[in-house]
């Protein structure tokens, strides 16, 4: 048996290390009995803990031949990097997610529980299951794009059949959503040729009927010119045969007063005076005045003048303008534009629009063949659980029922003091 003195005082504040290390050791099975205790509880908590696993698909861009025929028809263009970042927008997308997850329930037992609704429980499911796999945009220089998504589930549910399957769907319904593009965009572009084919069409109207107004007025105006001028020909001629009676009125008055009944001249007067009667044919620059013609031949001229009912005649272009008029009562340009029958034929490009619109309708592009990306890893059942970490737990068991046994120990050593029982320990 020990001295006392040799124990250290309870009351004391400090322990000398060595002395409590003594004691520590003194305590080894109650430590070790801890530690067992908390490997024990860890090793339970392994084994009786649900395993999770975890399964991951990973997507790569396809060669850009794989999208030539897509490309080709001219309206819808498409590059593998465009298309792979809409394939990975289709599989972080909520909505893609939880629509498969409503039409694949049979692949998510367990998860709907009662007082909760469908998608609140997808909506915690999709919160710690999912994770998307793409390039970290701080390392721009990465050897290939990707973008794949990784799911972490419970064991009794088909994770395999769950991410293959999500995978599938978002890319047949990036193939339909290219269809519909393609098709609006088909019936897009053939209503804009519909449209520009009725606006040439309306324009060729509207522009035909202005060319015959234009064509009409013009013989309108023409007419009513050549009109205007035959009025003022006719005048004129009337006022010269008015004119003219008047001056042979006049020249009767004068040829009576000096007797002269037949033409005759003024130099065949003079030589009458002295000869008797002599006519003779005179033929001098001035002019001889009217009363010389005599007054019987003056009277007959006056009266088929008075007679006269038309000078038309006497004037040549008035029978050129009543030609003309005669011309323009029909305007055969007018009529052949009036006749068209197929008018198309006039409008301009039109033989070009249509020639596309036939190409567009042409377009039979059958997108379920299309790859849009290059499915580079599968999902593939997992050969191990990566929850619980059981090694991990256990060892992390130990050291904390290590821990826990030198706690306990050092709380006995401090609170309790040592007796004759302590020796025993």
């Amino acid at each position: 048996m020990r001295d006392q003195a040799q124990l250290p005082s309870v009351n004391h504040d400090e322990f000398d290390l060595i002395e409590l290390l003594r004691s520590l050791f003194r305590q080894k099975y109650l430590i070790l009995a801890v530690a067992c205790l908390a490997t024990l509880l860890a090793a339970a908590y392994t084994f009786l803990a649900v395993p999770y696993y975890q399964v991951q698909s990973v997507l790569r861009p396809v060669d850009r031949g794989s999208l030539d025929e897509l490309n080709g028809t001219g309206i819808y263009e498409l590059t593998p990097a465009e298309v792979l970042s809409r394939v990975g927008a289709g599989l972080s997308s909520y909505e893609s997610r939880l629509k498969f997850f409503r039409e694949h329930q049979e692949l998510f037992n367990g998860l709907v529980e009662p007082g909760r609704s469908l998608e609140q429980a997808f909506d915690e499911f999709n919160r710690s299951a999912f994770t998307m796999l793409q390039v970290d945009p701080k390392k721009p220089n990465s050897l290939s794009e990707f973008v794949g998504i990784s799911l972490t589930y419970p064991k009794g549910m088909d994770g395999v059949a769950v991410v293959n399957g999500l995978v599938t769907d978002v890319l047949e319904a990036e193939r339909e959503r290219i269809a519909n593009d393609l098709k609006v965009l088909i019936a897009n572009r053939l209503f804009v040729l519909e449209q520009k084919i009725e606006a040439a069409r309306a324009n060729y109207e509207v522009s035909k009927q202005t060319q015959i107004a234009t064509l009409l007025e013009q013989d309108a105006l023409r007419r009513a010119q050549l009109q205007d001028e035959l009025q003022a020909l006719r005048t004129e001629l009337r006022t010269r045969r008015e004119n003219r009676i008047k001056q042979i009125d006049e020249a009767i008055q004068i040829a009576d007063s000096l007797g002269i009944r037949k033409p005759t001249t003024p130099s065949a007067m003079a030589d009458a005076e002295r000869q008797g009667q002599i006519v003779r044919t005179e033929v001098n620059s001035s002019e001889i005045p009217l009363y010389f013609m005599g007054g019987e031949a003056l009277r007959a001229e006056r009266q088929a003048l008075s007679e006269r009912r038309s000078d038309d005649f006497s004037e040549p272009r008035i029978a050129e303008i009543e030609k003309e008029l005669a011309l323009l009562s029909h305007n055969r340009q007018v009529e052949v534009l009036d006749q068209r029958q197929n008018e198309d034929l006039y409008l301009k490009d039109l033989a070009e629009w249509r020639q596309e619109a036939a190409q567009l309708k042409g377009i039979t592009f059958d997108t379920a063949g299309l790859q849009l990306v290059r499915v580079d890893q599968l999902a593939l059942e997992p050969l191990a659980a990566v929850k619980p970490k059981k090694a991990l737990i256990l060892g992390l068991g130990g050291v904390a029922g290590l821990m826990l046994g030198l706690l306990v120990a050092l709380l006995r050593i401090r609170l309790w003091p040592r007796t004759e029982t302590d020796k025993l320990s």
